[in-house]
This record gives C-alpha cells, structure tokens and sequence, in this order.
C-alpha cells in the first residue's frame, strides 16, 4: 500500500528539485525524504530521480507519475481538515513565513497568546529574508510588508506600521544634523533594499501631506530590518526603523528624530495566502485571531 507521507514526499522534491529543501518545507530530516523516495521507487517499480551530487530530476517515469498523481494529496488533505472542522475545536499543523524582524519582533508576542487559545494547533514559523513561494513550500499564511501585486495570492490587510527617521546622538555629533531633505542626502543612509538587490527611492511627506521622492544611494544597507535599526544604534547614518523599534530608543536617548517636520510613509501589513486553495480550520481560526489581535494592539499597527 502506497503511504500518503510518501507520495506528499515524492510531490515535494519533485517541486523543489532538492532532497534537502524538501525536508525543510515537510519538517523531517533529508534521510525520511530519501527513504520515503525509496520506498515509492521500490513499491512502484521505477526509478523516479535522477540523483547527482550536485542536482535532482525526474525521470519520464517520475514525470508521468507526478501527472497522475495529481492533487491526490491535497485532496486527502482537504479531508482530514474536514474531519477536523467537525470536530468541536481546530487542530493540525500551520506552516507561517514572515520576514525576521517582523518575526522576532512581532510574531513571539502574538504566537503564544494564539496557542494558548488553540492548544491542538501545532504552529511551525519561518522566518526569512526571501520571497518564499507559499504553494510550491506548503506555507498556509505569510505575512507581507508594501503592497500587494501578485493576483495569485489572496491578501488580508491587517494595518500598517508607521516609521520614524533618526539617528544615533553620536552621528549627529560628528556629521551634524540635516536641516532639508537636501542635506539629508549628502549623510549617511542606511536603508533596505528592494528583494533585487536595487535601491529603493526615498519618499518623505511635508507637514501638507505633500508627497516628496528622491533618489539617494545608502552608505550601508542590509536586507533585514533588525540590522538596520542595529547600525542606526551603533552610530553608522540616518534610517527610518519602524516606529515599535525606533521609539522606546528615542525615549531612552539612544536615538532622536530627524527632520521631525517631516514625515516617512507608514508600511502596509498583509496576511497572504495562496488563491484557489481552500483554507484549513487552523488556518481560518488563525486568521481571525490575528485580524482581532491587530485591531487592538495600536502598539505594533495603525490599522
């Protein structure tokens, strides 16, 4: 009898062409997939990779029956979820993926309190730099900073958290402070840029509302919020962390603002999910439970 984990195995690799990725979006060490993979090839009678050290395909075989497989397990899936919304609370497994510092920063408050209110809910959270493809790694919910322009996702606006310019008292002491966005070129900026690695345009609103862009290169830059907020900290230049990092640092005076009359654009926050899929019970008692988390909590988002 063919083990649904197996063919879920098979699927996965065949996705991601990598024993070892596979493995990470499954939570099981590389050495299941392969036995998973070996059993498959031993109950079916073919070969289904052809495996080197440095790359994985699939043969004609593997291909033909990657097809017939089909959504055969999505389908088993769907089931078992079904079985579990009739029962009288949610439970089974939830895949999340956000960015790191949204992640430490955000995410440890909010989790605990979530399985505290659904103890048969394992939650399992990536955290990454990346773009992650929710359906080719199986992630149920992602959560997403800007806007939203990929039609193949559905999208859930939770808020928007708000960001504030400053610098380190030790910066401002040795290059001096900005009086226009003029001069705020000419200092060092740290900013994080766009997932291709170019650099994004600066935009600030006077105190009007007007809207004002301007290009400026980053003296220092990094993909990871945290580390920005870090470098502004350790006195590197001028950056606009988001508001829940920036403001108990500016209270403490490790931090002030710059060019207070101006303003920086707030960040949309989304929850995203892959379209066309039907949503667990976990993952639709998930997503309710962070809409009414992130109405009331004014300390992470304006919403």
């Amino acid at each position: 009898m063919i083990d649904v984990d197996d063919i879920r195995a098979f699927q996965t690799v065949a996705k991601l062409l990598s024993f070892s990725a596979a493995g990470r979006v499954l939570s099981v060490r590389k050495s299941a997939i392969s036995r998973s993979i070996q059993r498959l090839e031993l109950l079916l009678g073919v070969r289904l990779f052809e495996r080197t050290t440095r790359e994985v395909a699939l043969t004609e075989a593997g291909r033909t029956l990657l097809i017939r497989f089909g959504d055969i397990v999505n389908r088993i899936d769907e089931v078992i979820d079904l079985a579990a919304s009739l029962a009288s609370h949610p439970r089974g497994r939830l895949r999340l993926t956000a960015g790191i510092g949204f992640g430490i920063e955000v995410l440890t408050e909010l989790l605990p309190q979530f399985s505290l209110a659904f103890p048969d809910v394992d939650v399992f959270l990536d955290l990454t730099s990346r773009s992650v493809d929710l359906v080719a790694e199986q992630v149920d919910v992602a959560f997403r900073m800007g806007p939203m322009i990929d039609s193949s996702l559905v999208a859930i606006r939770l808020g928007e958290i708000g960001c504030l310019l400053c610098a380190a008292p030790a910066y401002v002491e040795r290059c001096g402070w900005p009086k226009s966005l003029g001069e705020l070129r000419t200092h060092d900026l740290l900013a994080i840029p766009h997932g291709n690695g170019l650099p994004r345009r600066w935009c600030m609103s006077d105190k009007d509302g007007v809207e004002h862009q301007f290009d400026a290169t980053a003296r220092l830059s990094a993909n990871d919020p945290h580390a920005i907020h870090a470098m502004v900290l350790n006195g590197a230049g001028i950056a606009a962390p988001a508001k829940y990092l920036a403001l108990p640092e500016i209270e403490r005076g490790n931090l002030v603002r710059i060019l207070p009359e101006w303003s920086v654009p707030a960040v949309d926050v989304s929850l995203v999910m892959p379209a066309g899929k039907e949503r667990s019970p976990a993952a639709r008692v998930f997503v309710d439970f962070v809409r009414r988390w992130a109405a009331g909590n004014a300390r992470w988002f304006n919403v």
